[in-house]
């Protein structure tokens, strides 16, 4: 029984030592179980990437086709209810009464499946007939006047129909939008307009919505050109408007007019994919979004079912593994202990006692790979020691770096230009450089130790002190004599700080007025040609200004050219105070001046006319007791679909300037493309 005990005791001590990683045949078994559940996380990880792109296409794709049938649906929502108001606007032609409206109003009850209330206005903007009956209507009075609402002012401008900014009803207290169309008297005059109001709840315009909404991470958004919510699964969003587009920037492209989908942030914040469409007839965007972890539900559960069955096939493989390495390694254990031992120096060569040919060719092998290895050792260990001494005495910035990458060395001189410790790592030295020159300085070291090939790059560099230096790095490989093999990367660096200024300089004389700061010719054409290239690109809208100065010459003349001088510079700095910080001002030489409005809509360009022409007028300057003032000319028009150049806007934005000043000065004059009338503002 002793015995017994014994030797179990024995067999228990030796499948211990087995199972302990200090045993080959141990370390072995944990590799390849490493090397197993590697290989299933990359397979699995490259499952996830590809199958995670291809489920983002699908659903990209999904998103696309219901976005465009929901701006669809709802076009044709909008264009039927505009056919009927016309319809309306037909029937009631030549109608002057209000009694005669009134019925003729009744008589299309029908309407209000579609609409809250129906109203028909005079030509001046007072209400003449609603129904369901509106304020003193009912009494047989009429005092509402829209005349002041832009929807109003809109179609009677245009002449066509319109769709108002979404409103909160007076009497209803929901929210409505308002379409509108103009009506003729019987000489084909401006009449009114016919207007239908529609609550944005119940009118059915976006009743298909409610049916689109996919639940978790999945919904339906429309709101306005100018990012005014008009649906929202959350109905306390509706009528709020969109203030923070920074973390996405498809939404203020939609608003531009832009059609397609991406991935990026939600309006809550989190990735998702977003889908695009436009509402043409209302000035409206059909917005379609899921979140990312909505799309990619389905392959997690697929990723994570294949997770589980590999791991029941490892635990099956791993007693017959554990097996097959027991059979092998016995006599591979002496070789493990010589091995160490000559790697731990107790031992100069492996002498390996077997009848196995290929171990003693494996131990033969050994032997001569750690002599030829000593004697490389000794001569790379002469090399880097005359190869310091060089480095130490240059006063040119150099550094040595090994194989993978790491600072091995940096001399003096580099230390001192950028003011960093001897025993700063590669990583370290990363982190000083400028985070816009970091990544792509980073991914080019790393592609160059794998090639081989020179590193050659510019780059901005933070010292420790706050100081910002331009460095010029280049590094090569350094190949030994015989064999071929690189040692690593010998490098220089030069602070190139003084050079960059000078060229920047250079570039900003080359491209702005010396007198006022603003840009000169050379520098307002370029920015006016890649604003035309991007109109063309993707129709995104730009308007230009161009202006010279009312009475500007009596005051070269009688206060002299520095008293000019000094008019000019402060309408410079009005100017470019007075617009938006995207928009770009050039004078162009003498007293003519040019503003280019990327994004800009024609309304808004003329009333940033306005603002200037107001501002340029409380401007003044004063010699031997007399004060001088100037007014603005201005010509204003935008991009066409019909420009083959940019010449051609520059030549109605011109002609609109001489019209200007042909009309009395102090004024701003719209051309609009194709179009040979002129609409002008003139002021005293």
């Amino acid at each position: 029984m002793s015995r017994m005990h014994s030797t179990a005791k024995q067999n228990g001590a030796r499948w211990w030592g087995w199972l302990s990683a200090r045993s080959l045949r141990g370390r072995l078994v944990l590799g390849l179980a490493f090397t197993w559940v590697l290989l299933v996380a990359v397979v699995l990880a490259m499952a996830w990437h590809l199958g995670k792109n291809m489920v983002q296409e699908t659903s990209l794709s999904h998103l696309r086709y219901e976005t465009g049938m929901l701006a669809d649906e709802i076009t044709h929502q909008v264009q039927s209810r505009t056919t009927a108001l016309e319809h309306v606007a037909e029937i009631a032609e030549g109608l002057t009464s209000r009694e005669s409206l009134q019925r003729r109003l009744e008589h299309n009850n029908a309407l209000l499946e579609w609409f809250e209330r129906l109203i028909v206005t005079g030509p001046e903007g007072r209400v003449k007939a609603s129904w369901p009956l509106i304020g003193a209507a009912a009494d047989g009075g009429n005092s509402l006047d829209i005349a002041d609402r832009a929807y109003f002012r809109m179609i009677k401008g245009t002449r066509h129909a319109h769709v108002s900014e979404p409103f909160i009803g007076r009497a209803s207290r929901i929210p409505m939008v308002l379409i509108g169309v103009p009506r003729w008297d019987a000489n084909g005059d401006f009449a009114g307009i016919v207007g239908g109001a529609m609550s944005l709840r119940s009118s059915g315009l976006f009743a298909r919505l409610a049916r689109q909404q996919g639940g978790n991470g999945s919904y339906v958004s429309i709101f306005t050109a100018s990012g005014k919510l008009l649906y929202h699964p959350d109905r306390d969003q509706i009528m709020s408007r969109i203030t923070d587009v920074s973390a996405n920037p498809n939404l203020p492209l939609a608003m531009s007019g832009w059609e397609g989908d991406a991935v990026g942030k939600l309006f809550s914040g989190q990735p998702g994919l977003q889908s695009y469409a436009q509402v043409w007839p209302a000035g409206w965007v059909v917005g379609r979004f899921m979140t990312l972890d909505q799309a990619q539900l389905p392959l997690a559960d697929f990723i994570q079912r294949l997770w589980w069955i590999w791991v029941l096939m490892a635990l099956w493989m791993m007693p017959l593994l554990w097996w097959v390495l027991g059979r092998m390694l016995k006599v591979l254990q002496h070789l493990e202990t010589q091995i160490g031992e000559v790697g731990h120096g107790r031992r100069e060569s492996i002498d390996l006692t077997s009848d196995v040919d290929e171990f003693q060719e494996i131990a033969t092998t050994f032997n001569a790979v750690e002599a030829e290895r000593k004697t490389l050792l000794t001569s790379l260990q002469e090399r880097e020691a005359f190869l310091n001494a060089i480095l130490d005495a240059t006063p040119l910035g150099m550094f040595v770096a090994d194989f993978d990458g790491e600072f091995t060395y940096m001399n003096p001189a580099l230390l001192q230009v950028l003011g960093l410790a001897s025993t700063t790592t590669t990583s370290q030295w990363l982190e000083y450089v400028h985070p816009d020159d970091r990544d792509g300085t980073h991914d080019m070291w790393r592609h160059s130790l794998a090639t081989n090939n020179e590193f050659l790059r510019q780059l901005r560099f933070v010292r420790p002190d706050g100081a910002v230096l331009w460095l010029e790095v280049h590094a090569r490989v350094v190949m030994l004599s015989r064999g071929g093999f690189s040692l690593g990367f010998v490098g220089t660096m030069k602070d190139i700080t003084q050079r960059r200024e000078d060229e920047a300089l250079a570039r900003w004389e080359a491209e702005h007025d010396p007198l006022t700061g603003l840009l000169n010719r050379r520098g307002f054409d370029r920015r006016l040609g890649e604003a035309f290239a991007e109109f063309q690109k993707t129709s995104t809208p730009s308007a230009l200004l161009l202006f010279d100065l009312d009475h500007f010459k009596p005051i070269n003349d009688e206060g002299g050219h520095a008293l000019g001088d000094e008019m000019l510079r402060r309408i410079g700095q009005i100017v470019a105070w007075e617009v938006r910080r995207s928009d770009h001002v050039a004078r162009q030489g003498g007293d003519e001046f040019a503003v280019l409005l990327p994004s800009c809509t024609l309304s808004q360009a003329e009333k940033i006319a306005d603002s200037l022409r107001l501002a340029v007028s409380d401007i003044s300057v004063a010699s031997e007791g007399r004060e001088y003032h100037v007014t603005l000319s201005l010509g204003v028009t935008t991009f066409s679909d019909s420009d083959q150049t940019v010449e051609e806007a520059l030549s109605r934005a011109d002609a609109a300037s001489y019209e200007a000043k042909a009309r009395g000065r102090n004024a701003v004059v719209v051309s609009l493309p194709d179009d040979n009338d002129h609409t002008a503002m003139l002021f005293d």
